[in-house]
This record gives C-alpha cells, sequence and structure tokens, in this order.
C-alpha cells in the first residue's frame, strides 16, 4: 500500500521509511507527488499533524501520515515547540538545523535547567475525511548539552544528551537511534495502529 508522507524533510523520510518498511507500506514523499507543504497554523502538534495528513490525502488521493515535531526545553516553558523548525529565525539567523543548535545554545548560555523532550506525533489518515485518524506520540526525554557532540543525525541530535545511553543520539549508531528516538517511538506506536486497524 502507498502513502503520502506529508513532509518534505528527506531525514524524516528515511527514518519512517525504514520503520514503515515491515508492514509492507511504502512511504511516498509528498514533493514527489507535486504536492506544496500545508499551512501549519497550530499551536499543539496533534492539530499541524493532523492538517497536514488531511492536506496530503486531499492533494494525492491516498492514504497519508504526517509528522510534527519539536523540542521542548522545561527552562523555556515547553518552548519552542511547534515552532522548533524555525527556531533560529527569531534569533535573526537563516532557517537551519545548525543555526537552531547556535541559537538554542545562545539562549541556554547560564541556564542550570538543561532538561528537555523530543516529542514526536504521527497522524495517519485513510481519506482527508477520515473520522478516526490514528494518533501515535513518541517522547524522549534528555538533557541540553553545552556544545554540539557526535555527527550522526539531524536537527537537535548533537546536543540532545540521553543519560540512558550516555550519548548524544548524534553519537549512536542510525539503527539504535531509530528505534529510541521520538520519532522511532512514534513510529512503532503508528505501526502497531496500523496493524490492528487498517491491515
Amino acid at each position: 500500500m502507498k502513502i503520502v508522507l506529508a513532509s518534505n524533510n528527506l531525514g524524516k523520510l528515511a527514518e519512517l521509511r525504514a520503520l514503515f518498511a515491515p508492514l509492507g507500506f511504502e512511504l511516498v514523499a509528498q514533493s514527489e507527488l507535486g504536492i506544496p507543504e500545508a499551512a501549519e497554523p497550530h499551536h499543539t502538534f496533534v492539530e499541524n499533524a493532523l492538517a497536514k495528513a488531511r492536506h496530503a490525502a486531499a492533494l494525492s488521493g491516498l492514504p497519508a501520515v504526517a509528522d510534527d515535531a519539536g523540542l521542548c526545553v522545561d527552562a523555556f516553558g515547553g518552548l519552542p515547540g511547534v515552532d522548533t523548525a524555525y527556531y533560529a529565525t527569531k534569533f535573526g539567523y537563516p532557517k537551519g538545523d545548525d543555526n537552531n543548535v547556535l541559537a538554542l545554545l545562545e539562549q541556554m548560555q547560564g541556564v542550570d535547567d538543561r532538561r528537555a523532550a523530543l516529542v514526536s506525533t504521527l497522524v495517519a489518515v485513510r481519506t482527508p475525511q477520515d473520522p478516526e485518524p490514528l494518533i501515535a506520540v513518541g517522547r524522549v526525554v534528555g538533557e541540553i548539552t553545552r556544545e554540539p557532540v557526535g555527527s550522526g543525525g539531524f536537527g537537535f541530535d548533537p546536543v540532545m544528551y540521553i543519560p540512558e545511553f550516555g550519548k548524544t543520539f548524534a553519537q549512536l549508531p542510525s539503527d539504535v537511534k531509530n528505534a529510541n528516538s521520538h520519532r522511532g517511538r512514534a513510529a512503532k506506536a503508528m505501526v502497531a495502529l496500523m496493524r490492528e486497524r487498517w491491515a
């Protein structure tokens, strides 16, 4: 079964393709189908993911899955949250992973409470009007390092230290990271939901 992924993020696509493969679902990026990105006007991960999934399903005629993910920093009251991808732009930097990390480390100078969570909310719909979207959430709690460590992954992986591994996500082999990341946990839950409800 083909499912459109409502994202143009190549990192997300690679991670999710590997995680959905056991179900026999082929993930197709919306960009491959000429579908533009959906507006994300909401303040919660679940609302934005649902909007993106419905948009991709409407324009593709296929079932769709969307991920809305972000970093929630305790010292900032859970921000940047849904605005994570644009975090750097609030401080005068161009949009981008490296600039997001730079801006975060600058904003956290002198902050002792380094606790943060990476959160991924996956929403899947069979049709744009699906009254029963599947919703799966993955969450990983860690601490923001004082400088980037490791060369793997993307996003905030180089500064997200995971105590259970004693490493940042960027230091972990990709298979270990994928299995234990916020997106990996959400995908695992989503795969179980799809097996139960869609298969």
